[in-house]
């Protein structure tokens, strides 16, 4: 590799360290979400450096429109408005800290003792299509609806977060709609309880 991709690969990977590390030091859940957005990016990333650009770029379109479908979702549906007031993100400590030694060290054992094949791949091979081919098959159509419904979710979230709704702009209190058109919220009984 050249010095510019030792230098991206390193800063990278200190990015995918740092952001995955704040997912667990954030008080929000939306907060973590896009740490971990960030760290998931910085891994695609690495994976197009080191000549794995299907691999590289799937991670990076996956993992950013899930995440963003998650933190729309905390902020639409979470108790806690928006996801963004003070939480604990991180429970049974202990344990958390041993599960995440022992989770580095297998991870880390595995890298370092493996055996990578050092057979280099033809220049006229077409890797990416043939990688294309082995994970779809011929399954590309439900591939292909699968994203376009995720996209319709992601519209229709921020359609149902949008400050006018159905039942009035979402910042003036809930009020549910009138039994007639253009009539007094239903059950509801007027400012002397009336």
């Amino acid at each position: 590799m050249s010095l510019f991709a030792d230098i991206a690969f390193w800063a990278l990977a200190a990015l995918a360290i740092w952001s995955g590390w704040r997912v667990f030091r954030v008080d929000s859940m939306v907060r973590a979400s896009f740490q971990l957005m960030t760290s998931f990016i910085a891994v695609g990333l690495i994976g197009v450096l080191l000549a794995a650009p299907y691999i590289g770029i799937a991670t990076v379109f996956m993992m950013a429109v899930e995440m963003m479908v998650m933190a729309l979702f905390m902020v639409m549906f979470m108790m806690n408005p928006a996801g963004l007031n003070p939480m604990v993100m991180v429970h049974q400590h202990r344990f958390a800290v041993g599960a995440g030694i022992v989770a580095f060290l297998g991870l880390a054992g595995a890298a370092v003792l493996t055996e990578l094949p050092s057979d280099k791949v033809p220049a006229d091979r077409e890797v990416v299509r043939d990688l294309g081919s082995e994970l779809l098959g011929g399954s590309m159509l439900v591939f292909e609806t699968a994203g376009v419904t995720l996209l319709a979710a992601m519209v229709a979230a921020v359609a149902l977060s949008a400050r006018s709704g159905r039942a009035g702009p979402s910042d003036a209190g809930s009020v549910p709609p009138g039994l007639e058109p253009g009539g007094d919220p239903a059950g509801w009984r007027g400012e002397d309880g009336e």
